[in-house]
């Protein structure tokens, strides 16, 4: 398999609607007045309205109407759980088949992508800053609304693009950058100014922030996988889920792992992306081990799907125990223990328990962790905001933390009953901090308490 192929294996999977599709899907809508597809929509899209425009052909409107409310509404129509939001809502589920909204929505975000359309202007400045930290999701629709109501926004990147999860952790065959880039692009030309390459408590000093700005946001996403915690861990041909897919979205695809037996780690969407990443690379079996069951696993229903049509193969009830390397310290095995679930319940889910006597070993020439991501732990403390094993606890129903200086959104304060890890729920809160903080530096402006 040549480079050639290795990098057409990456384009994108799904095509688009064509005109005529997307026209005779929109006149399927039943254009509801109290459409339930809206409240099912984390960031609360007027699904109608946008569908009635494309049937219309009135395209930059449906876009904007997409964007207006979603700004990252190009990247959500493409990774977006619809069957379980808007999509699992639609009332024409109980007779027909639902309207493709997520399809629908990327018709719309697609023309105004190609033809470079830009929404939005930046607000009459109020004289008031704010920077926020990490570009991904959370930041940017953060920083769109506070640029479009006035404000001087500076966004602190610690990768080379923007786009945070968006640009890097999803891999390119479901979202290209592309998509990412215009998004960040739409921010950018609202005035905000991105520093890529500039990592907070690195190249810029917290106190520096918290010094030259009335306000910051913490929208610092997660960090890398952890150890699993088995012998053998240390070896050549153990990679980390999320470096890996980020290696694979830039120009050199690599090539190390064509007829080669890969172990994934994990039951997640990044273990998805992981297993089906290691498919397009070249690799001949590719297994996910999972230590509970389908029932348990993370990963969405459609990337679940997506693995088996590529021909991933999973093992459930099945924990790793020993990575086995040869003389040159390379992986040539990985030792297993079949599990089974406890029949009490803890937290909801039924805890695995190891079945003694029950080892085994899966010939692999790598293997991937996927176990989850850990948390910036060491920035938190610097930002003196109160966490709990890294997720930010919040003050009441707000997003403001314990420095009443800093605020927090998307993945930083996931976990532990609070948020939701999609994309879109992190625009939302991206939104709501930003509206948040006006209504606080808004009433300081004026002298209100």
């Amino acid at each position: 398999m040549s480079f050639i192929d290795l990098a057409s294996n990456f384009e994108e999977v799904e095509h688009g609607l064509s005109k005529r599709e997307a026209y005779e899907e929109a006149h399927r809508c039943l254009y509801c007045y109290d459409a339930p597809c809206i409240t099912a929509c984390p960031t609360g899209i007027d699904i109608p309205s946008f569908i009635k425009k494309i049937s219309t052909g009135n395209l930059m409107g449906s876009a904007k109407t997409i964007m207006t409310s979603n700004p990252v509404g190009a990247s959500c129509a493409r990774v977006c759980p619809t069957e379980e939001l808007c999509e699992g809502a639609c009332v024409l589920n109980h007779s027909t088949a639902p309207i493709m909204i997520g399809n629908l929505q990327r018709y719309a975000t697609d023309w105004a992508i190609h033809n470079e359309k830009v929404f939005f202007k930046p607000g009459e400045k109020n004289g008031k800053t704010v920077a926020i930290v990490g570009s991904g999701p959370a930041g940017l629709s953060a920083a769109r609304e506070l640029a479009v109501l006035g404000y001087q926004v500076t966004i602190f990147e610690a990768e080379e693009k923007a786009g945070g999860l968006n640009t890097y952790g999803i891999v390119s065959f479901r979202l290209p950058q592309t998509v990412s880039y215009w998004e960040s692009d739409q921010v950018r030309k609202l005035n905000v100014e991105i520093k890529t390459n500039t990592r907070v408590g690195v190249d810029v000093s917290v106190e520096e922030l918290l010094n030259n700005y009335d306000s910051v946001i913490l929208a610092i996403g997660m960090a890398n996988v952890p150890k699993i915690g088995i012998e053998g861990e240390d070896v050549t041909g153990v990679y980390d889920a999320i470096d890996f897919v980020k290696e694979t979205k830039k120009k050199a695809i690599p090539q190390n792992f064509i007829g080669k037996k890969v172990a994934v780690i994990g039951a997640g969407n990044t273990a998805i992306d992981a297993a089906t990443c290691s498919v397009r690379l070249g690799a001949k079996h590719v297994k996910i081990i999972y230590r509970r069951t389908l029932e348990e696993m993370t990963a969405y229903d459609f990337e679940y799907e997506f693995a088996k049509q590529d021909g991933v193969e999973f093992r459930w009830l099945t924990a790793p125990k020993k990575i086995i390397s040869d003389d040159t310290g390379k992986v040539i095995g990985l030792q297993c223990i079949k599990m089974e679930l406890s029949k009490e319940s803890v937290d909801g889910r039924r805890k695995p328990l190891p079945i003694e006597g029950s080892e085994f070993v899966i010939e692999v020439d790598a293997v991937i962790r996927a176990i989850g991501q850990s948390r910036h732990l060491e920035l938190l403390e610097q930002f003196q905001v109160k966490h709990k094993d890294g997720v930010v606890q919040l003050t009441g129903n707000s997003h403001q933390t314990s420095n009443q200086k800093v605020f927090a959104c998307g993945d930083a304060i996931f976990g532990q009953g609070q948020g939701e890890a999609m994309v879109v729920s992190a625009a939302q809160q991206g939104k709501l901090t930003a509206y948040e903080l006006h209504e606080k530096l808004g009433k300081q402006s004026i002298g209100i308490a």
